[in-house]
């Protein structure tokens, strides 16, 4: 039996058209994988900046609130050093 050339041909071609598509989309695949990581917009550096001030921004109104309403004192009072060395004798009962 002998095989049909043209058929054979043809064949080919179209696997060469296959292979050129995955190529295609690989490229293509690549390009999307590159274009993501570049549309970043807010840095992760910058979001772990931002996170770390709002936990220290909620720590001193937190400090402000406790010591200023549940304590019935100035709220300014504890952002001074002379209040915090206070707490710290109170504490270690010197």
């Amino acid at each position: 039996m002998v095989a049909n050339p043209l058929k054979q041909e043809v064949d080919e071609t179209i696997g060469k058209d296959k292979s050129k598509q995955k190529d295609k989309s690989q490229e293509k695949r690549r390009k999307i994988r590159r274009l993501k990581y570049r549309k970043r917009k807010f840095p992760i550096i910058l979001r772990v900046i931002l996170i770390l001030g709002l936990i220290v921004a909620s720590l001193i109104l937190g400090l402000m609130f406790g010591y200023g309403i549940l304590g019935q004192e100035e709220a300014k009072e504890i952002l001074e050093k002379d209040t915090w060395q206070h707490i710290i004798d109170i504490v270690k009962k010197k």
